[in-house]
Parts: structure tokens; sequence; C-alpha cells
């Protein structure tokens, strides 16, 4: 629910005169999730919501749907033609001097920047200077309440017995047939979500081999490889309870199908793992001393340790996303490789911590979710970090 006195305590607290929200058919998922406006919303027009940091909102809105805001507090009004737009957003940003918006200068980061470039030159015609949201959006959109967080810890504890189905099931598989597919694998990854009330916007990846090297691989018809004795797997799966507001638990897990893991893949693997604790560790420390920390310091700090080991070219994603009611949130990301994440990490956020290391035989990536709780407390959820590649013949 959209609450009026906390927005005007941030805007007031970052020294801006308002909020500008806008939206016009969709582009602005971010607007429409500070204001609550359900997703199935059928809004064509274009509309504005004016939050000042002291004072009532305003809203502008077309006068063929007049209702587009009644959700919202503060009065409407109401344009036709294109004049009375332009005018209508200026007189809703008369007497101010910075604004935020879903704008990040020259689209660094293309998760916040969401209002079009001519609606941007509209607003600045007005003499206004606009400031990013990013920060704005992380605390009314992306912040976890409490009932999130208890969904998130029930859906990381059976994103991480996922494992244990799978890899019992290759096991099985290969003892008692010599293969097993890689859709098959998925197939029973998504019967165990199902069993425990789960859902999923896209199946699991389950990569063999090569297919492991490819950081987005996904088994289909026209893809699907038989996971025999002596293969490395790569299984990354994300799943959210089958409840309104439930949030996502996103793991990646490795195993070798044998009794001794080759030190081959042993080797990359501890690589990534020492990745992975050394972001762990940035946020710790960060939190621990009351420091301010950025995206980008979380990507750095794990992609430090593979570039000196010497496979910083293999390193080819971001450390980290958002998570939230989709797998990919719309919180800060831990990157300073796709965009120089500047965005604040934040109390009540959540995000991925997955490095990896993409070889052409093989791939290695090993993911963990971590949260901020309001007190400044780190949680690394989903069980214990992974420590070494499982020998699946060995322990199932």
């Amino acid at each position: 629910m959209f609450d009026l006195s906390s927005v005007q305590s941030a805007l007031q607290a970052a020294k801006l005169d308002g909020w500008l929200l806008y939206d016009f058919r969709g582009l602005n998922v971010l607007a429409r999730r500070v204001l609550d406006i359900p997703s199935d919303a059928i809004l064509s027009r274009r509309w504005f919501y004016f939050v000042p940091a002291n004072g009532e909102p305003r809203k502008l809105v077309h006068q063929i749907e007049p209702h587009a805001l009644d959700s919202v507090p503060g009065p409407a009004q109401r344009y036709l033609r294109w004049q009375e737009l332009e005018a209508g957003v200026a007189s809703l940003l008369t007497g101010c001097q910075r604004v935020a918006m879903e704008y990040v200068p020259r689209n660094a980061n293309p998760y916040v920047s969401r209002v079009d470039a001519g609606t941007i030159e509209l607003v600045r015609s007005f003499g206004v200077e606009i400031v990013s949201s990013g920060d704005l959006i992380q605390q009314f959109e992306a912040c976890w309440d409490d009932e999130q967080w208890a969904m998130h810890l029930e859906a990381a504890k059976h994103t991480r017995s996922a494992y244990d189905v799978a890899f019992a099931f290759i096991a099985e598989r290969v003892r008692n047939t010599g293969s097993v597919r890689e859709t098959e694998v998925q197939q029973r990854i998504l019967d165990h979500f199902a069993a425990h009330g789960l859902l999923t916007d896209h199946p699991p990846i389950v990569g063999v081999g090569s297919h492991s090297g490819d950081p987005h691989y996904a088994p289909g018809p026209n893809s699907d490889s038989p996971i025999r004795q002596g293969d490395f797997v790569l299984i990354d799966l994300w799943a959210k309870l089958d409840k309104p507001r439930a949030v996502y638990s996103d793991l990646t897990w490795t195993g070798f199908v044998g009794v001794e893991v080759p030190d081959t893949y042993e080797r990359i693997f501890q690589i990534v793992a020492h990745a992975r604790d050394a972001a762990i560790n940035k946020v710790r420390s960060a939190f621990a001393e009351g420091s301010t920390l950025r995206g980008w310091e979380v990507d750095q700090a794990a992609r430090d340790v593979i570039e000196q080991a010497g496979y910083g070219a293999a390193f080819c994603h971001r450390t980290g996303h958002s998570i939230g009611q989709e797998t990919h949130g719309n919180g800060a990301n831990m990157d300073n490789l796709e965009t120089h994440e500047e965005r604040h990490v934040l109390p009540r956020t959540c995000f991925s911590i997955e490095p990896g290391i993409y070889l052409p035989e093989f791939g290695v990536r090993s993911e963990v979710n971590v949260f901020i709780d309001g007190r400044r407390q780190v949680h690394v959820t989903g069980g214990a970090p992974q420590t070494r590649v499982v020998p699946i013949l060995k322990v199932y």
C-alpha cells in the first residue's frame, strides 16, 4: 500500500522537492509498483502523479480515464489535448527545482531508466533538474516486510531440498539405466516445487558438460543431453510460494556424477567459491562497520578474486541481481560489469551472489541469496553455501 508519509520523509532526507511518477501503458512498472497499481489494470493513456516533499500530492490523468489514480491520495487534474497535458505537467512542477524520476543519465542503469527521453525533455523544459529515483524505488518497491521475509525462508527451504531430490534422481537413474536426460531432471525439480506449493516463472537450468558453460542455457526439445557417469552437472533453480506478494529464492549448485571429483572441476569451483565468499564478506563488513555500500563494490569484491586467478574473461555476467516478487527484482544489483551500479545496498533488500567461470568444456557457478534485515544483520539463505563439487554417486 502506498505510504505517503514515508515517501515524503524520504524525499526530505534526499533534499528533493518531489517525485514525479509517470507511466504510459505499463512501460514504467516501477511507478506502478510504488503506487500499488495492479499489473492487470488497463490504463491506455499517460498519467502523472507528483508527490511533493511537503504538502498534498497531485494527479494528472486523461479525461477518458479520470479514475486511473483513485487509489492514491490527492486531487486530479484532467487533460484532453496534448497542449493540456504539457500545461498540466508544468502546473504539477510549479516551484520545483530538483525532482526524482525513473531516469539514469546515459541510460547507465536500464533497470531504473523507465521514463522515455521525450518525457524527460518535457520536464526539463520547465527548468527542473531530474535526479534518479533509484534508491527511492528500492525503498518503496524492493524492501521486504516481515511476511515476505518469512515466505522467502520457506521457499529457500524447498529450493535447497530440491538439490537433494535432483541429485538423488540422477544417481538412481544413472545406476539403473546408465543415463538420465536434462529435461527429466528439470521435470523432477518442477514436480518437487508443485508438491510444496511453489511456482516459478521459468523451468530450472540443468546443464551437463559444455551446457554448464553457457550461463543461460535452457534444456528443451531441441537441446536435451543425457547425463551419464563421469559428467559434470550445473543446476540453477528458483521458485517462490504460490501466495500473493511472495518473493523468490534462487540458488545454483554443481555436482559430478561419480564418487571422486576430478581436480579439473574442483579447482575451478574453489576459485568461484572464494569469489562468492569475498562478496559475502564485503557485505558483512560494510554493515558491521555501519558504512555505506553500493552494488558495484560487491561485484568488484568477487570479480577481483576471479581476475587474480586468471579467469576474468570467463566471468561474463554481474555477480548478483536483486530478488523480489520477480526472480530479478527492482533493487540494487551487484554489478560493476554490465552497469556501474551506484544504488546503495539497503536494509530489508535481498539479492543473489553468484559468481561464475565459464569454459568451453564446462562452467561453474555458485549462487546464494543474501538478505539484510531491518536491524542491518546479514543473512545468507538457502542453507550453508556449497563448499565443494558434490560427488553425486558417493553422496546419493
